[in-house]
């Protein structure tokens, strides 16, 4: 195995903690700023990297930070280790209110794609990188779409998403998702982009101008409140933005 092979459990129902539990040694990776918190023998360190190909030199560490970069994510990640004796747990959380899903890569044919916000934490030797999409023209315009990451490994990965997460699978079968609500799908899914047919839908349907279309066999995974979308109703409630201002009794 690759990866390191890692114990979990996920805290809570709606508001979710993943707590990873590591033997003597072994490692994780996360985001920057999502670590909630850590038993004594947990040290940290960050790190330009995902830590999956210890052989890499400074100029391909620094070709993929500098993509990260690109996208808006942060340079860096952080690595956690057991360096105490016996078991440990460290435990990571989403920065807003959903479900987080775990993907166990060495069952899902090794690789899942999702949405650039959605990696949250994963075993050392899963590697993160940033996979675009294949009509840069279409992605665009679809918003969300457009920048994706790829996570590739042998062990256990979590991805983060906002509200109640759905697993569809596709068999041969297509699926049309809006694009912020797509979190992430499997190897053997095509992903596109495509525009909503219609004036009268794109003026008045209100669901947006383009649809994530995947198509094929495989998992597909979809979150009911994307926090794009939440942030779009919290603004436009706020009184500094025209909102009402109620007051509380």
């Amino acid at each position: 195995m690759r990866c390191h092979e890692v114990d979990y459990k996920i805290i809570g129902e709606s508001l979710q903690i993943v707590e990873v539990e590591l033997d003597p040694g072994e490692k994780v990776i996360a985001e920057a700023g999502m670590m909630n918190y850590m038993e004594d023998g947990i040290n940290f360190e960050t790190k330009m990297g995902d830590g999956s190909d210890p052989d890499q030199g400074f100029m391909g560490k620094l070709f993929s930070a500098g993509k990260r970069m690109v996208t808006g994510e942060s340079l860096f990640m952080t690595h956690f280790a057991n360096e105490g004796q016996g078991k440990k747990c460290v435990a990571f959380a989403a920065p807003y209110p959903g479900s987080i899903v775990p993907l166990n890569l060495a069952e899902l044919g090794e690789q899942v794609i999702c949405q650039k916000d959605a990696f949250l934490c994963a075993a050392l030797g899963t590697k993160v990188e940033i996979a675009f999409s294949k009509k840069i023209g279409a992605g665009f315009f679809g918003g969300e779409g457009f920048i994706l990451q790829k996570l590739q490994g042998d062990g256990m990965a979590f991805m983060q998403a906002g509200g109640t997460v759905v697993r569809k699978e596709l068999n041969n079968e297509t699926i049309r998702v809006d694009t912020g609500c797509l979190v992430g799908f499997t190897e053997g899914v095509e992903y596109d982009i495509e525009m909503v047919k219609g004036l009268k839908s794109m003026i008045f349907g209100g669901e947006g101008l383009w649809l994530a279309t995947l198509k094929g066999t495989g998992s597909v995974w979809i979150q009911s409140l994307p926090f794009s979308r939440l942030a779009d109703r919290i603004l436009a409630s706020a009184p500094a933005s025209g909102g009402s201002e109620k007051g509380e009794d």
